[in-house]
């Protein structure tokens, strides 16, 4: 059994939804989630669905505790699911292309430091954009900056209001992502 760990920093929806799709998979599984917020909603949404979650501490990922962590249990594969907290290098390393994330837009447009949920499609509405979607790519040192994997693109309409945009983003992270990060872990 691969086993996949999912990092989440916020209400939990993309964690719920692989846990949802990973529970009774033949050959993968979501152990646990964790978190670096004590008070995140993905706690309620894992335990909701018998999946433990845990709230480690910036020290505890600093000082190597959690990579420790996810050592000991066997994780093969990192996800992060609306994690706000830049992945550090040791952990990089020791998940060379075994860490992924999704982003809201069409990387490398409107990524980076800062640029996450609701800012990205304020950012695609004011720019009159006609498309946006999602981007789902390894993580490197950058932020967003890692090679993608893989992206999927909605129609961003004139009369489109940011809230709108995000519904569009929502569905297609909520279709392609457990699939994406499954034919992932599948060629480990």
């Amino acid at each position: 059994m691969k086993k996949i760990a999912v990092f989440a920093s916020g209400s939990g929806t993309n964690a719920e939804n692989l846990i949802k799709y990973f529970t009774n998979h033949p050959s993968m599984e979501i152990p646990f989630v964790l978190s670096n917020k004590a008070g995140a909603g993905v706690h309620a949404r894992a335990n909701a669905l018998g999946v433990p979650s845990y709230t480690y501490t910036k020290e505890e990922f600093t000082n190597g505790t959690v990579l420790k962590f996810l050592q000991e249990n066997d994780i093969q594969f990192v996800v992060l699911a609306g994690y706000m907290v830049m992945i550090d290098d040791e952990m990089l390393e020791a998940f060379p292309q075994r860490i992924v994330n999704i982003h809201p837009s069409l990387l490398p447009k409107y990524g980076g430091k800062g640029m996450h949920g609701d800012r990205v499609h304020e950012a695609v509405v004011a720019a009159a954009e006609t498309e946006s979607g999602i981007t789902i790519h390894y993580l490197n040192d950058e932020y967003d900056a890692g090679d993608v994997v893989f992206q999927a693109v909605c129609e961003v309409l004139p009369t489109d209001s940011p809230a709108d945009v995000a519904t569009k983003v929502h569905a297609l992270e909520y279709e392609w992502y457990p699939k994406v990060v499954e034919q992932l872990v599948q060629s480990l």
